[in-house]
């Protein structure tokens, strides 16, 4: 089984790059952020990106670093097909599926005004938010010398892969294609 883990900025396409990997290759998408919503709805927290944060961090400190990608590469495994395990956010989950074998890590990244823009086009319940907020969230998730916190500059330097995504989805799209003849 072969498993790519993606981090990155808000709002850079790692969702996008998760759609194609799943269309055009038959990867099978895991999700941080789903595993996430359903245990915030269990809770009756609101869904937002606040919920998320501080329910990640909560969920590290109690289980450790890689709890929540640990879950889902289990689910994965059992699947036993190529996955994706989408928002990896501290070192200790790309530390640790790393150890599983057979895993490569990309990030995505684009410019802050072009990011924003996006999230505002998708229209998720944890995006309609102002630019301010959109920038104050994303200093939050940067960096941190807590292992149970989001450290995302440290996941993108750990990263085998990186992709500016500043253009269209072609563009996009041609970039993943040339990781995937590297791995």
């Amino acid at each position: 089984m072969l498993c790519i883990g993606i981090t990155g900025t808000i709002g850079a396409g790692k969702g996008t790059v998760v759609e194609y990997l799943e269309k055009s290759r038959g990867f099978r998408h895991f999700s941080v952020r789903s595993f996430l919503l359903e245990l915030i709805r269990q809770e009756g927290m609101p869904e937002n990106r606040d919920s998320m944060f501080l329910l990640g961090n909560r969920l590290r400190k109690t289980f450790g670093p890689s709890y929540v990608v640990d879950c889902l590469h289990d689910q994965a495994a059992e699947s036993g097909e190529d996955c994706i395990i989408e928002s990896i956010r501290t070192p200790g989950e790309a530390i640790s599926l790393r150890s599983k074998g057979n895993f490569y890590l990309l990030a995505v990244d684009a410019d802050p005004q072009i990011r924003y823009e996006r999230i505002i086009e998708r229209k998720s319940a944890t995006d309609t938010i102002s630019f301010i907020t959109f920038i104050e969230n994303e200093e939050r998730e940067m960096t941190s010398s807590d292992p149970n916190r989001q450290n995302i500059r440290e996941c993108i330097r750990m990263a085998d892969f990186v992709l500016t995504n500043n253009g269209s989805r072609e563009e996009l799209y041609t970039g993943v294609e040339e990781i995937l003849k590297k791995i």
